[in-house]
């Protein structure tokens, strides 16, 4: 069953407000710290090599080998996820292509719902 015209202007407002409330939430500073493109391939090099270490101290009966893979891949993880200051970083308006933003209304999406309660509120 089809949305009625009614439905679908609110169904795109709402879809314009998420994507505007969106690209805030990405566009919101870090303190300059981001992900570093170097850790996150270093880290994912030890994960791998950690991941090998595990596997072959579990076929083997040496379960120090297994103990250090272990440890080798919770220090690839850490190194991959703990972000730096610097180049070469991966910031978020990189990572997602930026959209232009409509005209923002005079109240907010949130704001004419509230009034359109209390006007209903009020008419009982």
């Amino acid at each position: 069953m089809p949305l009625s015209e009614q439905e679908q202007r609110l169904l795109d407002e709402m879809e314009r407000h998420l994507m505007r409330n969106d690209a805030d939430v990405v566009s919101a500073p870090q303190d300059g710290r981001t992900l570093s493109y170097r850790n996150v391939v270093y880290g994912t090099i030890l994960v791998l090599l950690g991941l090998g270490g595990l596997i072959v101290g579990v076929s083997i009966p040496l379960v120090v080998v297994g103990v250090i893979g272990f440890v080798v891949m919770l220090g690839g993880v850490i190194l991959a996820v703990t972000p730096t200051k610097g180049s070469g970083t991966i910031r978020p308006e990189d990572a997602a292509p930026k959209q232009p933003r409509a005209a923002a209304p005079s109240a907010s999406f949130m704001d004419r719902m509230n009034d359109r309660w209390d006007k209903r509120q009020e008419d009982r």
